[in-house]
């Protein structure tokens, strides 16, 4: 079996991106898209997405994490845009359905406006936080970030009691005077990712309940982003755009051997 895909990143987050629109992808065999994640045995990426037709809107993104669980991702929807309209599906300007229901976006120049839904109050956890920005993420505030090991504390608290069964995605931050820095252990890829779209707005949201102003700009290993977004009285959160890069790395054609 072969199958053509393009692979496209957002800072450094990468995807291999896959037009379905004949829905011919057997999106149920879990092993398959584990081996077209696989960075020595297949394409290498740190999920794999689908492009479908849609009835309402303009398409469908479904994102499958590299153990085939499904989920919202930021990164994942930027670069899901910038590939519909490499395929003519759009224009600058879209409306799209994804894992946790119907997005808006708009595209400037090289950078990638994706709309995300309205979010609660983030969750004080002691000195801790939890938000849910359509994935949950478990945020620690932290000093010297660049020289930490967070592999082993994030999975740590990725798989800990409160969140069993589905787990969380961990994000460790330090405040700059400039913005945020921000590192992520990603469930499902289950190891340190260089960017996090819904890890990133978590923590600029965050970081907004702590008196940073909108927008909030964050450096991620794989490059800068920006999150807007506008609080209201009750320390919720509308209005929250996540803007950063989206590009093409490379296409071709992988057999696949399942």
């Amino acid at each position: 079996m072969k199958i053509s895909f393009h692979k496209y990143q957002g800072t450094g987050n990468d995807f291999v991106m896959i037009d379905d629109r004949n829905e011919t992808f057997p999106a149920d065999n879990t092993a398959l898209i584990s081996f077209l994640c696989d960075r020595r045995m297949g394409v290498g990426a740190d999920g794999v997405i689908l492009i479908q037709n849609h009835p309402e809107h303009d398409f469908r993104m479904i994102y499958f994490n590299p153990d085939g669980s499904k989920s919202l991702c930021g990164n994942g929807s930027r670069c899901a845009i910038a590939f519909a309209k490499t395929l003519g599906i759009i224009g600058n300007e879209t409306v799209f359905e994804t894992t946790d229901g119907v997005h808006d976006a708009f595209i400037v120049g090289d950078t990638v406006h994706f709309h995300l839904h309205d979010v609660g109050q983030a969750q004080s956890q002691g000195e801790d936080w939890f938000i849910n920005t359509g994935s949950p993420h478990h945020i620690r505030l932290v000093k010297d970030l660049d020289q930490m090991d967070i592999v082993q504390p994030g999975r740590e608290i990725r798989y800990s009691k409160p969140y069993q069964p589905a787990g969380t995605n961990v994000n460790f931050v330090e405040t700059t005077p400039e913005g945020i820095k921000v590192r992520t252990y990603e469930r499902g890829v289950e190891d340190e990712t260089l960017s996090c779209g819904t890890g990133v707005t978590a923590c600029a949201l965050v970081a907004g309940m702590v008196d940073y102003e909108s927008p909030v700009k964050v450096e991620t290993k794989g490059g800068s982003l920006t999150v807007s977004f506008t609080k209201t009285e009750a320390k919720s959160f509308q209005d929250i755009y996540l803007a950063g890069p989206a590009k093409k790395v490379f296409e071709g054609i992988v057999e696949v051997p399942i």
